[in-house]
């Protein structure tokens, strides 16, 4: 069983970083970004309030948990979205995830 997988998170100016995201912890994709100090505000400390941990995601073929009826709901109050946005503190990081590329949404 894997005990960390890599991720990489290109953030709002384009620059790319390689996470080295534990496992056994039970970490969020927002806590892992707020780890590294990457630019993600998640001003409610995800608890799926305020949507600032907006991010797209670029792997297709990682499987992620489907969205909530709450995720929708804020999701679709912002203008930037596509099909591949996600609150990045309703992503809980598992093995299966090894290799996800997400993007950091801008403001």
């Amino acid at each position: 069983m894997k005990e960390e997988i890599t991720i990489t998170v290109t953030d709002p100016d384009g620059n790319i970083h390689t996470l080295l995201c534990p496992l056994e912890m039970g970490l969020s994709l927002k806590d892992i970004c707020k780890a590294y100090e990457l630019p993600m505000e998640a001003m409610c400390g995800g608890m799926a309030m305020c949507a600032t941990c907006h991010c797209f995601i670029l792997s297709e073929a990682i499987p992620l948990s489907e969205k909530n009826e709450i995720e929708e709901a804020l999701l679709s109050e912002l203008f930037t979205t596509d099909a591949t946005s996600r609150l990045a503190c309703q992503i809980y990081l598992t093995a299966e995830m090894d290799g996800l590329a997400v993007k950091i949404a801008k403001d």
